[in-house]
C-alpha cells in the first residue's frame, strides 16, 4: 500500500515568529495524523522549525535546492547545508521555479541527482501550463518532463520519491481542476511509471497541487490515484491545513 502524505508549502511567506507560532499551532491539537504530514517553512527558518519537529510525527523540507554541490555560488544552498541542519526533504521543480527562475530539465535534473544520492525525500512537481491543457497536450508536457528529468537517472532511490502532479492552471488563479480531470492525469502519470520503473513503480505516492482546500481536498482524495495533497496557501491557516489532513 502507498504512503498517504500531506504537505505544506509556505512559499515565501510568515517572519520567523509567524512561522514558529504556525507550527506550535499544528502540533497543539494533537491530533493523530492518518497520513505523513510535512511542512516546508522559508530558509531561514529551516533549523528552527526542524528542531521544534524533531519529537513530532511532522517532517520538514525545503522549498529549494541548488544543484551545485558547493563553491563560488552566491546565495545558493546546497543539499549538504539542509541535510546539516536536519531537513528531511526537497520540493524539486515547482510550478514558480520552473516559470519565474527559469530551472530548466538539466537543472532539475541535477538537483534530483543531488537529493538522491544524499538520500533525501524529493517532492519532484510536474504539471502543465493552461496554454497547453488548451491544445490537449498536457499528456505530452508530462511524458517530456520526466523522461528528461526523473526517468533519466538510473539509481534513482525511488523509495525517497514524491511526484507532485500541479497543474500550472490551478495554482493560485482561481481556476479548479475537477477531481475526473485530476484523477485522469494521476493515471496517466501511474502509467509513465509504471512502464519506467515496473512493479517498483506502485509504491510511489503520487500527490496533487492545485489549489487544494478544505472544501474540494475530500473529493480529490478519493480518486483512487491520488495519494495526498502539495497544499499551498492553505497550509497557511492551520485549521485549513488539519482540515485538509482530516480528509485524507
Amino acid at each position: 500500500m502507498r504512503r498517504k502524505i500531506v504537505a505544506g508549502n509556505w512559499k515565501m511567506n510568515k517572519d520567523m515568529k509567524g512561522s514558529v507560532e504556525l507550527v506550535k499551532e499544528i502540533i497543539q491539537t494533537n491530533k493523530l495524523f492518518g497520513c505523513e504530514v510535512y511542512i516546508s517553512p522559508s530558509f531561514p527558518f529551516l533549523n528552527e522549525i526542524s528542531s521544534i519537529c524533531e519529537l513530532t510525527p511532522i517532517k520538514v523540507i525545503a522549498q529549494n535546492v541548488s544543484e551545485k554541490s558547493q563553491g563560488a555560488f552566491t546565495g545558493e544552498v546546497s543539499v549538504d547545508m539542509l541535510k546539516s541542519i536536519g531537513v528531511d526533504g526537497i520540493i524539486v521543480g515547482h510550478s514558480e521555479r520552473r516559470k519565474i527562475y527559469g530551472e530548466n530539465d538539466e537543472v532539475l535534473r541535477k538537483k534530483l541527482d543531488n537529493c538522491s544520492k544524499n538520500n533525501l525525500e524529493v517532492f519532484f512537481c510536474i504539471g502543465e501550463t493552461l496554454e497547453m491543457r488548451e491544445k490537449e497536450k498536457q499528456n505530452e508536457v508530462i511524458e517530456n518532463q520526466l523522461n528528461n528529468t526523473l526517468f533519466d537517472l538510473p539509481d534513482f532511490n525511488l523509495d525517497k520519491l514524491v511526484i507532485a502532479y500541479e497543474p500550472v492552471w490551478a495554482i493560485g488563479t482561481g481556476k479548479n481542476a475537477s477531481s475526473e480531470q485530476v484523477q485522469e492525469m494521476h493515471h496517466y502519470i501511474r502509467t509513465l511509471l509504471n512502464l519506467r520503473y515496473g512493479k517498483s513503480s506502485d509504491r510511489i505516492p503520487i500527490v496533487y497541487g492545485g489549489s487544494l482546500r478544505p472544501d474540494n481536498s475530500k473529493n480529490i482524495f478519493s480518486c483512487p490515484d491520488v495519494d495526498g495533497g502539495l497544499v499551498g496557501g492553505a497550509s497557511l491557516n492551520p485549521k485549513a491545513f488539519l482540515d485538509i489532513i482530516s480528509s485524507i
